[in-house]
């Protein structure tokens, strides 16, 4: 855990022991229907079975489509469990989710909710995100020039900069192919062979057959996540941005034989996303979709710009215990404030 980490867990800590996490989890209760989805990606080597015992104890967990069936369209029924319903979710469908997330679902009997990406389940292909860091460290030349600026590897201020651009440019891609074409030139200048592909299967997708495996358990549940995970709001072909979301729904449907009613938005802030996604989503058939915009659902939030809380797999459980209890921003400004006393822990 890293320092600051620490000065996050000691900042929930705080609050936790003082009781005013207890007291957020009560006045959520108080306000009427609530939903907190949060939100993991790879999750190995982290403190992910700390953080699933601590919410089994204190919400009620339930896969995503049962929790917004309920917050939208709630039974007559009364319901004897009145914890504040809580989801967890997983995007991409990293190999960790099957290797990790899946068996801590089944032994603890917790339900989650996975976002897939067809597109590199189908091809095997390593997760563009990653593609930066690894090239750079597999790189054969010591000095090469990038869409005319010069780094020298060598040089570790350099390497840093050229994965921040290499980063920058796959980010704000106008679409799939001009993504793909830009690492295999990239590729190329670094002369990165291709017979290290598949060496770190950690930043490669699930299979088809991982995800028929976690079909037939009751506890994971999945939803579509784009075929190829463009950044939605900088593709400038609106039938590019249909095709990814429709897709992906279409390609996941045959699969899993369901339907698919979920979406998650890659990146998923709203500047990520962009009004023609949203309607690409409509159009596509989803029923709801989820964004990383930090919030808590009520039944007045719009079903297709759902509030998730980012959760890092390495925080301690007092630091999640918090956040998921709406007193989340006290922790980050009681860690701000240990962190102008301890200069350090900003490292």
């Amino acid at each position: 855990m890293s320092v600051y980490y620490k000065m996050l867990a000691v900042a929930a800590g705080i609050l936790f022991y003082s009781g005013l996490v207890r007291l957020g989890r009560w006045w959520m209760r108080r306000q009427g229907r609530r939903l907190i989805i949060v939100n993991y990606h790879a999750v190995t080597g982290g403190k992910l079975r700390e953080h699933l015992l601590y919410l089994r104890r204190h919400y009620r967990l339930l896969h995503l489509e049962d929790a917004l069936e309920e917050l939208f369209t709630p039974s007559k029924r009364p319901v004897e469990d009145r914890r504040t319903l809580l989801v967890i979710t997983l995007d991409d469908g990293c190999y960790d989710n099957y290797t990790h997330a899946f068996a801590l679902a089944c032994e603890l009997q917790i339900p989650l909710t996975l976002f897939l990406i067809p597109g590199y389940i189908e091809t095997g292909e390593r997760f563009w995100w990653h593609e930066p860091n690894y090239l750079i460290k597999h790189a054969q030349v010591q000095e090469v020039v990038i869409e005319g600026q010069t780094y020298h590897l060598n040089i570790p201020e350099e390497r840093t900069s050229l994965v921040q651009s290499i980063d920058t440019r796959l980010r704000f891609a106008s679409s799939v192919d001009e993504r793909e074409m830009y690492l295999r030139e990239v590729r190329q200048l670094l002369v990165v062979p291709y017979a290290l592909e598949l060496e770190e299967r950690s930043s490669l997708s699930i299979s088809w057959k991982e995800v028929e495996i976690m079909k037939r358990s009751e506890w994971i549940s999945f939803g579509g996540h784009t075929m190829h995970h463009p950044v939605l709001a900088y593709l400038t072909d609106p039938n590019e941005i249909d095709y990814e979301v429709s897709e992906s729904r279409i390609q996941l449907g045959q699969h899993l034989e369901s339907p698919i009613r979920s979406f998650a938005y890659p990146v998923g802030m709203l500047a990520d996303i962009g009004r023609q996604a949203v309607l690409s989503v409509q159009k596509a058939g989803y029923t709801w979709a989820v964004t990383t915009v930090n919030g808590i659902n009520t039944p007045q939030t719009n079903q297709y710009l759902l509030h998730r809380l980012s959760v890092d797999v390495n925080h301690h459980w007092l630091t999640v215990a918090a956040k998921v209890s709406g007193v989340g921003k006290r922790v980050s400004n009681v860690a701000k404030i240990l962190t102008s006393l301890f200069p350090s822990a900003k490292n």
